[in-house]
């Protein structure tokens, strides 16, 4: 009987010892295919998970607008004092619901082509007014004026014609007018062919963004959705040296297996340039464990806080000679327009940059750009891209309408909160699909482990104190 006895406590340490032996094996072969599967999945390619939301997305897109009041404008114009705003907004639009076009596959650079049509659908119900809400902001052709001709000859023309259409530094439009486009006066005189519609977004509807070409990840997933060429181009001809190269890709997504020390780089055709984010935090969206990256003060550093930015440093003037940082000159992809981009409310900018502006309350919780990442799939499941567009103003002696001022601001016209979120019924089955199944997989794993451990354990203990009796 005690012969029995032992060997059943044998047997059964055994079974503990196989059952954890078993659980050791299936960790790595459980994370083999499980990487298998990621790498099928994710692949810009027919009937893959990636390529069905790649194509639309199935998460609704919506893009706020924060447009500055100016409260002072005969003020600024006679006395040059300091420009006094108010934000008004939210002013909501659905934008990004039109799927991609012309969409071309290479079976051999292993790429896909394609362009994002743009569109905008007012939201009433998530905006504080309507579209013909009336304010006063910077008139955009006398603004560019003097920019875009220094030469005092044609400056005297164009100061006549900006007198006989009354038009002055600032102007009242609607909502629709400033963000669309309208026909400016002032430019419907001049008397040789140039566009006379303005507007911050103008052209935006019924146009598309592109023609992009971004790696499928096919024959290899460490490049899965990297921007190849942006209208057939691999640098933007917009800045020197690096600055001008194409990186990353459109933030939709990434690479899969992200990891915390990863920076995610991407490229954004409104701000003409590529940027990057760095992990900020550990983020659980509706069940869904996500990386939350965060684009750093660092992206908009002047050349001597952050080296590699001296060659968005395209001026001495206005920069003062590069030392003043958090705008960035976009003018050369915006037809020599006096632009300026920026965070919103000139969050992390220089304080030279916003003092002549006053009604500005930079935050770093509604003013910053970040994205929650899946750091599985690599799939960017909640993002919220916000960005200020600013207009450089500048003294001009032979235009009345600017003769008065004594300093050089960049005025902001708006800033925006460009925002999606993974919806209910998508994250549902993405848990389903992904998530839960690598979660039900890990626990199999831990508890024939545990177990196996257990048993061999307690087993082992019992023989030990079987044969300890049988000595005595």
């Amino acid at each position: 009987m005690g012969c029995d006895r032992n060997c059943g406590l044998i047997a059964g340490a055994v079974i503990g010892a196989v059952l954890a032996m078993f659980g050791g094996i299936l960790m790595p072969v459980g994370d083999m295919l499980i990487e298998k599967t990621i790498k099928k999945q994710v692949v810009l390619e027919d009937g893959t998970i990636a390529f069905q939301n790649w194509v639309k997305t199935g998460t609704e897109i919506y893009r706020q607008f924060w447009i500055f009041e100016v409260q002072n404008p005969q003020e600024v114009v006679v006395n040059s004092s300091r420009i006094k705003v108010k934000q008004r907004g939210p002013y909501t639009y659905r934008v990004r619901y039109l799927a991609k076009e012309n969409i071309t596959h290479d079976s051999e650079s292993h790429t896909v082509s394609f362009v994002q049509p743009n569109g905008a659908i007012f939201e009433p119900s998530l905006s504080v007014g309507t579209e013909n809400d009336t304010l006063t902001v910077l008139n955009l052709a006398v603004a560019a004026a003097p920019h875009l001709y220094p030469n005092a000859f044609v400056q005297v023309l164009l100061n006549s014609l900006i007198k006989k259409s009354k038009s002055s530094m600032f102007q009242k439009r609607t909502v629709r007018e400033l963000l669309w486009g309208y026909k400016d006066p002032f430019l419907s005189l001049v008397p040789y062919p140039i566009p006379t519609t303005l507007g911050v977004f103008y052209p935006y509807n019924n146009t598309v963004d592109g023609v992009y070409t971004v790696f499928s990840g096919k024959d290899n997933v460490s490049q899965v959705a990297i921007i190849d060429t942006y209208k057939g181009k691999r640098n933007l001809s917009y800045w020197p040296s690096y600055c001008d190269m194409i990186n990353g890709t459109d933030a939709a997504s990434f690479p899969p297996f992200v990891e915390k020390t990863r920076v995610l780089r991407f490229f954004s055709s409104d701000i003409c340039r590529s940027i990057y984010a760095v992990f900020g935090a550990e983020i659980n969206l509706k069940g869904i464990p996500v990386y939350r990256f965060v684009l750093p003060s660092m992206a908009f550093a002047s050349p001597l806080q952050n080296p590699d930015n001296h060659c968005f440093c395209t001026e001495k003037i206005i920069s003062k000679n590069c030392t003043s940082y958090g705008v960035l000159d976009v003018g050369k992809c915006k037809e020599g327009k006096p632009v300026y981009i920026s965070l919103p409310h000139f969050l992390h900018a220089s304080p030279d940059i916003g003092e002549p502006i006053e009604g500005l309350s930079p935050n770093e919780d509604e003013h910053s750009t970040y994205l929650d990442v899946e750091p599985i799939t690599g799939f960017t499941l909640r993002f919220a891209k916000r960005l200020q567009i600013n207009i450089l103003v500048k003294p001009a002696k032979k235009i009345e309408a600017l003769k008065g001022l004594k300093r050089n601001y960049i005025v902001p016209i708006l800033w925006l909160n460009e925002t999606g979120t993974i919806g209910d019924d998508k994250a549902e089955k993405f848990r389903k699909q992904v998530t839960g199944k690598i979660n039900l997989l890990g626990l199999v794993e831990i508890i024939l482990l545990s177990v196996g451990v257990v048993m061999f354990v307690a087993f082992m203990i019992s023989y030990c104190a079987c044969r300890s009796k049988r000595v005595k």
